[in-house]
């Protein structure tokens, strides 16, 4: 069995924000279970990570919230991409890139 890969850090906002961007509004349950589904079950999101990067993005004003009725008694917020998220995501997908490429050009072999 291979130990629990870590998300790298500074990543967790990219990848919140590609989720929402790729499946459309979603309460905070559904974007860890989509990050997991779509890296094939590598990437656990933790909710004492999630929640708090969920906060933060919201502040930033890269998403919006909205409480919706999830069953008897019970509420969800559900997170939405902005216009700024968007552009913010295209920001973080071209450091990442440039950062991943610099990487696989040290590790190639000699």
């Amino acid at each position: 069995m291979y130990p629990k890969p870590e998300i790298p850090p500074g990543t967790l906002d990219m990848l919140v924000l590609k989720t929402l961007a790729r499946f459309g509004p979603m309460h905070g349950y559904g974007v860890a279970k989509s990050i997991l589904q779509t890296s094939d079950d590598v990437l656990r999101v933790e909710e004492g990570s999630l929640y708090p990067a969920l906060q933060r993005i919201l502040r930033k004003g890269w998403v919006t919230a909205d409480w919706v009725a999830a069953g008897p008694k019970r509420r969800a917020r559900v997170y939405h991409l902005t216009r700024e998220g968007r552009k913010q995501l295209d920001a973080e997908l071209s450091e990442y890139r440039r950062v991943a490429s610099a990487i696989e050009r040290v590790i190639q072999p000699a």
